[in-house]
Parts: structure tokens; sequence; C-alpha cells
């Protein structure tokens, strides 16, 4: 009997992570509730402390779990490709329409990076912990892979990749938003 209340528990609290992880990116940290969340995960509101101590912890392994699925992603569309397209094949999954259009199962950080300053700091520890696997990711993939040489340029293509699609999501104007996903697409493939 324990056994079977644990995993109750567990399925419960996992609800709960998936249903937090969308929400943050759908509505920024800030327009995040704890009610909502419950109530998308069908649970009631009081059974929330039962899974977390605060509503920070809640948004700190929301953040970590968002990041975690947006690089376990891109990884998987890497490796479905040669490994000679690898790079490009990462490039241009993250500057596609489709993510674009898909806040709520995309990146965090570009959902959410310019409300990071004003977070807890384990939700700020959580975020900071997925940008370096983004960053590895990258440096993994990259021409030249992960030298200390190349630092700077993996560094650029992380903060390229996220500020173009922030900025294709920010617009109103569907041709300039794909405008923005193109160019940095062709600069990142170094055309």
């Amino acid at each position: 009997m324990p056994r079977f209340v644990q995993s109750r528990k567990e399925a419960s609290h996992e609800r709960i992570i998936q249903a937090a992880s969308r929400a943050i990116r759908r509505s920024g940290y800030a327009g995040t509730g704890v009610a909502d969340i419950m109530r998308e995960a069908g649970l009631t509101h009081g059974g929330f402390y039962a899974h977390f101590a605060s509503r920070e912890a809640m948004l700190a392994e929301a953040a970590d779990r968002a990041g975690a699925e947006t690089v376990a992603v891109l990884e998987q569309f890497a490796s479905a490709a040669p490994p000679d397209s690898a790079y490009h094949t990462l490039l241009k999954t993250y500057l596609s329409r489709a993510h674009v259009e898909r806040a709520e199962t995309g990146c965090p950080v570009a959902a959410l990076g310019s409300e990071m300053p004003r977070q807890a700091p384990e939700v700020r520890q959580a975020t900071t912990r997925r940008i370096k696997d983004m960053i590895d990711l990258v440096a993994r993939l990259a021409p030249g892979g992960s030298q200390p040489e190349n630092r700077h340029k993996v560094l650029a293509t992380t903060a390229t990749l996220i500020g173009a699609l922030i900025l294709a999501r920010a617009v109103d104007d569907r041709p300039l938003s794909d405008d923005v996903l193109a160019a940095a697409l062709q600069q990142l493939n170094g055309d």
C-alpha cells in the first residue's frame, strides 16, 4: 500500500510540473498562479504544499523541466540527422516557424528571459543550468566542437538563436518574423 500512495503522489507531482512548465512559457512567471496550475493538473489547490515548499520551488522545477525538454528535443532532432548536418538541423529546428508558434512547449529562455533577473535564486539557478546545457549542445554540434577557442562563437550562436526567436515571436508582422528567422539562420550558417 505505501508504494501505491507514493506512485500516486509522484504521478500528481508530474502532472503539476507538466502544467507549470507549459504555463510559465505561455503566461510568464508573474502570470502563473498556483490555483491555475493545480486546476490544470486536475488537482485541488489545497494539495499544493504536499508537493512543494513554495511557489518559487514549483517555478524552479518547472523552469528546469522546460529547459530540459527544449535541450532534449533539439538533441533528438540533431541525432536523427546525418552527423555532418546535425548542427544545421539544430539551427533549423530552433529557428523554425513551428517553434515560433509553440511558445508553450518551446524554449523557456526565449519566452522568459527578460523576467529572469526578478526571479528567486532557485528559479535563476535552474534556468542557468539549462542555458549551460543549451550552450554545451551547441558546442558539441558546432563546427570546431568544444575547443576553447570556439567558446565565443558558441556563445554568440546561442545568443543569436534565442534573440532571433524572441524577435520572431515579438512582432505581429508574419513576413518580418520569417525574415528574422531566415536572416539569423543565414548568419549562423555562414552564408
